[in-house]
């Protein structure tokens, strides 16, 4: 499928995979709507790009802020075609020694912000009958990872998440996909929290080896492109390990065709 004309709002869009999805999207003839924190690197995105684009800078854990965006983003172009759910922020402690702060901290962001952003988006896709919401969890989404006990169940929540919502709107036109990557070279390691809840101000060898986010970003959206609903995107031992937890097509299948049978209209029935 082409994404030339579409509207493509980004989360986390000034670094990382995240600009680079700006860039790849773009690079297809999509409109690009960019949101984070930091307003001269979204703009520094924009200014990259070729194409028309939008900055809408806030913080994603600012319930207001999100939801006066999210009103932007609609009306900017008449609607969002694809949305990407990708602010987030990673861990390097262990439980052991990580204060409680820190899971409360992570989550918010990596969980339940971005089922805030995404619960802003369904009914307006569901209205227009199309759109897609790309979450970007990881393959410690699908394997528990040492030393990201947080960062884990954040991510394997938002895959639970994106599943059952991708199943309740089977029917509507809007397709629901789940990126799962391994080590992209970002700064995601260096701005990880330790167990107080500080910035570690390292990356890990792994990160700095891993794929290339431009080329990451590539894998991501041809994979949306095929509509593929669950992508894992990863090298050697990660990408190993992600597809052996990969969830088969047949299941999604088999719960869609549960939804398209009734079983919300019976569940309501029986409450």
């Amino acid at each position: 499928m082409s994404f030339a004309d579409q509207t493509v709002w980004i989360t986390g869009a000034s670094s990382g995979i995240g600009a680079a999805l700006a860039r790849e999207f773009a690079g297809r003839g999509a409109k690009i709507v960019l949101s984070g924190r930091d307003e001269a690197r979204l703009a520094a995105v924009a200014d990259a790009l070729d194409v028309e684009t939008l900055t809408l800078p806030f913080d994603v854990r600012d319930d207001a802020a999100l939801a006066a965006a999210t009103a932007q983003a609609i009306a900017w172009r008449g609607g969002v075609d694809v949305a990407v759910a990708n602010a987030g922020i990673s861990q390097r402690s262990t439980a052991l020694e990580t204060d409680m702060q820190v899971y409360r901290d992570i989550i918010a962001v990596d969980l339940t912000q971005q089922i805030a952003f995404a619960q802003g988006l369904i009914g307006h896709m569901a209205e227009r009958g199309s759109g897609r919401l790309v979450f970007i969890s990881s393959v410690a989404g699908k394997v528990g990872v040492p030393m990201r006990t947080a960062y884990c169940a954040a991510k394997f929540g938002l895959i639970g998440y994106a599943d059952a919502l991708r199943a309740e709107l089977s029917q509507s036109g809007v397709e629901v996909h789940v990126v799962a990557p391994g080590s992209v070279a970002t700064d995601v390691s260096r701005n990880a929290l330790t167990a107080d809840g500080s910035a570690r101000g390292k990356s890990d060898k792994a990160i700095e080896n891993g794929i290339p986010a431009g080329e990451a970003a590539q894998e991501m959206v041809d994979a949306i492109a095929l509509n593929q609903r669950e992508i894992v995107v990863a090298r050697g031992m990660e990408e190993a390990m992600g597809k052996l937890r990969q969830t088969p097509d047949q299941l999604f299948d088999q719960v869609a065709a549960m939804v398209a049978a009734g079983y919300v209209e019976k569940m309501e029935a029986e409450g």
